[in-house]
């Protein structure tokens, strides 16, 4: 469903750090409700937004209405993070996102996603991505099963 019409994707910028966090906080309990339970509170997350995600990644969020109800980050040709606010989630603005990043990753993009967030999978392989290689979990900190998904563009 394509409910995108007030949508505006910008770079993200330092003063939305809390809100950013508040969405990655909301979204993976939310999306992924087999994750171990956060350890880290708001302001903590917050302060990771804005010392390591911020300046490491190209970050973009989306608004709707004046309100930040996503956000996307990219290092490099990973894509680090795409989360959406829980109740906005269905209605095309992750795509809107995805399309934003692809926009800055020309020569094609990676991620790494949980096996078992199959919703996440459909997305990413609606959007063309196909699965690079799987792992037991030894390489993230959930230490979960997960997969590398890989996109490139026609012609790359």
């Amino acid at each position: 469903m394509d409910d995108t019409g007030t949508i505006q994707i910008r770079p993200a910028e330092t003063a939305d750090a809390a809100v950013i966090a508040r969405i990655h906080m909301t979204s993976r309990a939310a999306a992924m409700p087999y994750l171990p339970p956060q350890r880290r509170d708001h302001a903590q997350v917050a302060r990771w937004i804005e010392e390591s995600v911020l300046p490491a990644c190209r970050t973009w969020v989306a608004v709707r209405e004046g309100e930040v109800v996503g956000y996307a980050a990219l290092d490099g040709d990973m894509l680090e993070h795409l989360y959406l606010r829980p109740d906005v989630r269905r209605r095309g603005i992750g795509t809107l996102l995805l399309d934003e990043v692809r926009r800055h990753s020309p020569h094609g993009l990676s991620l790494h996603v949980f096996q078992r967030n199959a919703e996440a999978r459909a997305f990413y392989e609606r959007h063309g991505f196909t699965v690079l290689d799987t792992d037991d979990g030894r390489r993230n900190m959930e230490k979960l099963p997960d997969m590398t998904l890989r996109w490139t563009p026609d012609g790359a």
